[in-house]
């Protein structure tokens, strides 16, 4: 009875403070950037309808959605081989979504990946269980921008989605390391995108627990691929079987 009264007790602590929290920082949508009301949601219903889920069909590689039934690969994974199994995104990459991942990785809004990791695995959940997965591995970033940001994004997500999950999967951020800063990718080729991250990522083999044989990779966003397929080269030379993706975001037109 007293254990039982001790858990009532803490369980009423929790939700106490979880409540004074949201009336001293009201939550925020993470599309328009506008407070929300109180304890009504992590989004506005008008920016909710403004989000362009992904919807089939999608490449059956990256999962970037593709044009007619019968075009099983998207250009770029037709014409380039991939390394990871498959991955799949929650949104294509349009306004709306670019610039609620800027609000995330320059504007400090670390809390926004709170509702894209839910939505990600209420949207998936099914589609994460048949993965199998051993861990979720997030993309890391270097450590001075680790220090400037004061969070990695990807390990936000990672983590909001593990959370979010019926069937919750660890979450390994001390596997995979960025070594190497790298110049911006934004106007580089998808091969100079790829030559820029060799070697920028490295495995700490000591830190792979035993039995880690099939992980997702998760990130904020997929344009060409080039950050996944050289985190998948490298956790693979570890000795990782099988790498899967999940993104919020995934770019069109490629």
């Amino acid at each position: 009875m007293k254990n039982t009264s001790m858990k009532n007790l803490w369980a009423w602590a929790g939700e106490t403070a979880a409540v004074m929290t949201e009336i001293l920082f009201p939550r925020r949508c993470p599309v328009c950037d506008g407070i929300l009301p109180f304890r009504q949601g992590k989004i506005c219903p008008p920016c909710f309808q403004k989000l362009s889920f992904t919807n089939p069909p999608t490449c059956k590689k990256c999962g970037k959605e593709v044009i007619g039934d019968s075009t099983e690969y998207c250009f770029d994974c037709f014409r380039k081989r991939k390394s990871f199994e498959y991955g799949i995104a929650l949104l294509n990459y349009d306004d709306s979504s670019r610039h609620s991942m800027a609000r995330i990785k320059y504007g400090g809004r670390k809390e926004y990946m709170e509702f894209y990791g839910e939505a990600m695995a209420v949207r998936y959940e099914k589609r994460i269980e048949r993965m199998r997965a051993d861990a979720l591995i997030p993309v890391p970033v270097h450590k001075d921008r680790l220090k400037a940001r004061g969070f990695n994004q990807a390990d936000a997500l990672a983590r909001s989605i593990a959370c979010s999950l019926k069937q919750p999967v660890p979450v390994l951020g001390n596997i995979l390391v960025r070594n190497k800063k790298t110049m911006p990718q934004k106007d580089l080729s998808p091969e100079e995108r790829l030559k820029n991250l060799s070697e920028a990522f490295e495995v700490k083999k000591e830190n792979i627990p035993d039995g880690i044989k099939r992980v997702i990779l998760v990130d904020d966003i997929y344009t060409t691929g080039s950050t996944a397929e050289a985190c998948t080269r490298v956790l693979l030379e570890a000795g990782i079987e099988q790498v899967y993706l999940l993104n919020v975001c995934i770019g069109h037109g490629r």
